[in-house]
């Protein structure tokens, strides 16, 4: 058993300086949600623990241990499900992306690479926004591999960059007089990049200067569409048409369409905004927009960052959007008819009839999960008409929210008049409608209302409050939905919502997938089954499941975040704050959803010391995963950095996407 210092817990296991900068310090804020929707506990009979024998931390009250399943940190060596024939990786604190034996890693691309042949290379001591705007930008977390030819040796790579973490960018830095140029450089490290890169046989891939690259930057004009696009609330001096935006911040996870567009998710948008208390505005407040000055201190620099002056200008982010990369002349747009919330992710499905359906999780303690029906249809082919028809389909369609109820009716679930073979779903519940056009179904809210204030809408509704959905994909065979569950430490004090059967822990540390199946396998039902596959931490502590599988024979995981499938259907999580559990870097893990194996976790790699595992791509010759804020720890910064990934000697740490592979083999033999 390797025994690893305890990191500080914050955030469950996150460092402080992370939760700054990332989210605005958001876990350490009065949690925005204060309605009053009934509890799910008063809703059903509550079991004393979840199917199969998982015991509920709420009833047993047990922590999660220091140690690890048979005393191993390690899931034992055994026969592998298909797709998943690799040896997992040990726990570890390395300042390294160790990856199983047979493996082949190499770093694609850096924060400060050039994307254009007149960019300039990078320079950590002479860095300018001009040429940052023309680099890879910083902390890429979501990435996309989108093929450009029928074989797949030529794709475009397309990454979000989240946030800025200005203390790790510059020497010196002053968070309290930060100099314009730090400022317009963070503005410019923002947004998105694509970049062309080429594939060979073997995986490895190589970034290319091509027409097709562009960066998005926090200064890129964007189109709001959609139901709320021109409401007076979205207006401000610069823009009376309220149709207008600059840039786009925070953006996390995302989503291919089935079109070949991005989508991209705008988080905590609500830390950039900066005098709060000028307006005194409890809507402000329910997003997390309170105080005066900003971390990053951009309202001294712009005005569209003083609420002060621009009081609707927070209200243009929160949304999710779509991006064409195979257009470098496009302009982006921001789909006002999913809502305004801390998005996470969109993720799109077609259903039987050619509707669209796009899942949503705001990331948030007590926070809730979205789903969209548009009212078009997918127009088959690869032509631009077809592409401009298919980015409307998110403009024109119905908003809901889920809410969780207890047992499944029996007989109900599936919409065959008998309960699944395997026993597996252990609740039910409904998706309840909170607008559709310029129609409200909220009582004393107009739709454009419900459009921005999403939040509220679905307080007033009764929305069930979970523990910060992330990120939320469909099964590529099933259609089963699987969402990832971070963690929420404040779940279970004193005046917040206790132990509830999809969120089963209080003080939860490490977090849980949700498995939701719609009424039918109908993509278009309004309700829907749901069972917890997984409920992580340490597989020693009689609080963890994992599916049923046996504990002594998986990897320990902590705060579930991106999850992905393989070509197998095997689902894959990248992790998110691991040092919850003994201080262990994040990583990514492999699990099969099916099959005899179903539940058998192993970390397939992980990251360097201080760094998150994002965006993983799971492609049939190559892995590829963004390592977000490497060396972010307490009590580091430039002046003193804690890591040296990936260049190694005494450079700076970098975020950068990483491609593995295995010499001669498609992932998964």
């Amino acid at each position: 058993m390797l025994h690893l210092p305890l990191l500080p817990n914050h955030s469950a296991g996150r460092a402080a300086v992370t939760c700054k900068y990332r989210c605005g310090d958001a876990c350490f804020h009065d949690v925005p949600n204060t309605s009053d929707n009934p509890y799910f506990g008063d809703l059903v009979d509550r079991r004393t623990a979840i199917k199969a024998g998982v015991v509920v931390a709420a009833l047993g009250g047990v922590a999660a241990t220091a140690g690890c399943a048979g005393g191993t940190g390690v899931a034992a060596a055994e026969p592998h499900a298909a797709g998943l024939d690799f040896d997992p990786v040990a726990p570890n604190a390395l300042d390294a992306v160790v990856i199983p034996e047979g493996y082949t890693q190499e770093v694609v691309i850096r924060w400060g690479d050039p994307l254009f042949a007149d960019a300039p290379e990078f320079d950590f001591d002479h860095q300018t926004a001009a040429a940052q705007a023309r680099q890879f930008g910083y902390n890429c977390d979501f990435a996309a591999l989108l093929p450009q030819d029928a074989v797949g040796r030529t794709n475009l790579l397309v990454t979000n960059h989240e946030y800025t973490g200005e203390p790790f960018m510059f020497r010196g830095y002053d968070p309290e007089n930060p100099t314009r140029e730090q400022v317009e450089i963070a503005w410019a490290a923002h947004g998105l990049s694509v970049v062309q890169v080429q594939q060979a046989h073997n995986g490895r891939l190589t970034p290319q200067f091509s027409r097709y690259n562009r960066r998005i930057t926090a200064t890129t004009p964007f189109r709001l569409t959609g139901p709320a696009a021109g409401s007076d609330l979205l207006k401000t001096s610069a823009d009376p048409t309220g149709t207008l935006v600059l840039g786009t911040l925070n953006n996390c996870a995302g989503g291919v369409t089935p079109w070949g567009t991005i989508l991209s998710g705008e988080e905590n948008f609500n830390q950039y905004f900066g005098n709060a208390e000028a307006l005194a505005d409890p809507r402000l407040t329910r997003y997390g927009i309170t105080g005066t000055a900003t971390t990053r201190k951009w309202e001294r620099f712009d005005a569209r960052f003083d609420l002060a002056q621009e009081p609707n200008e927070a209200n243009r982010f929160g949304y999710v959007v779509e991006l064409d990369p195979t257009d470098p002349d496009s302009t982006p747009v921001k789909h006002t008819a999913l809502g305004r919330l801390k998005h996470e992710c969109a993720n799109v499905r077609v259903a039987d009839d050619g509707r669209v359906v796009a899942y949503s999780g705001d990331d948030e303690r007590f926070e809730y999960i979205y789903k969209f029906i548009s009212t078009g249809k997918v127009r088959k082919g690869n032509s631009k008409a077809a592409r401009r028809h298919n980015m409307t389909l998110l403009d024109d369609g119905t908003l809901y929210v889920a809410r969780f109820t207890g047992d499944s009716p029996p007989a109900e679930i599936d919409g065959s008049g008998k309960l699944p073979s395997d026993g597996r779903f252990d609740g039910a519940g409904e998706w309840v409608a909170l607008a559709a056009g310029d129609r409200s179904f909220v009582p004393g809210m107009t739709a454009e209302e419900v459009y921005v204030f999403t939040r509220l809408a679905a307080d007033k509704v009764g929305a069930t409050k979970m523990d910060r959905p992330e990120d939320i994909q469909t099964h590529p065979h099933t259609g089963v939905v699987y969402c990832a569950l971070s963690n929420n430490v404040d779940r279970g004090k004193p005046g917040k919502e206790g132990a509830t059967e999809p969120n089963p822990r209080v003080n939860n540390k490490h977090g849980q997938v949700l498995e939701l199946t719609e009424r039918g396998g109908d993509a278009l039902a309004l309700a829907f089954s749901w069972n917890l596959m997984l409920v992580c931490g340490d597989p020693a502590s009689p609080d963890t499941y994992f599916a049923g599988y046996d504990k002594s024979r998986v990897s320990p995981i902590s705060s579930p975040d991106n999850v992905a499938f393989d070509r197998h259907g095997n689902l894959w999580i990248s992790s998110d704050s691991a040092g919850a559990l003994n201080g262990y870097n994040d990583g990514l893990y492999a699990v099969p959803v099916s099959g005899a194996r179903r539940g058998h976790l192993k970390a397939f790699l992980t990251v360097p010391r201080g760094a998150e595992t994002c965006g993983p791509v799971i492609g049939e010759r190559v892995i590829t995963v963004c390592v977000q804020h490497p060396g972010e720890v307490d009590g580091a910064s430039a002046d003193n950095p804690a890591s040296h990934w990936p260049d190694g000697g005494d450079s700076q740490p970098r975020p950068s996407v990483v491609a593995v592979w295995r010499e001669g083999h498609r992932i998964g033999g």
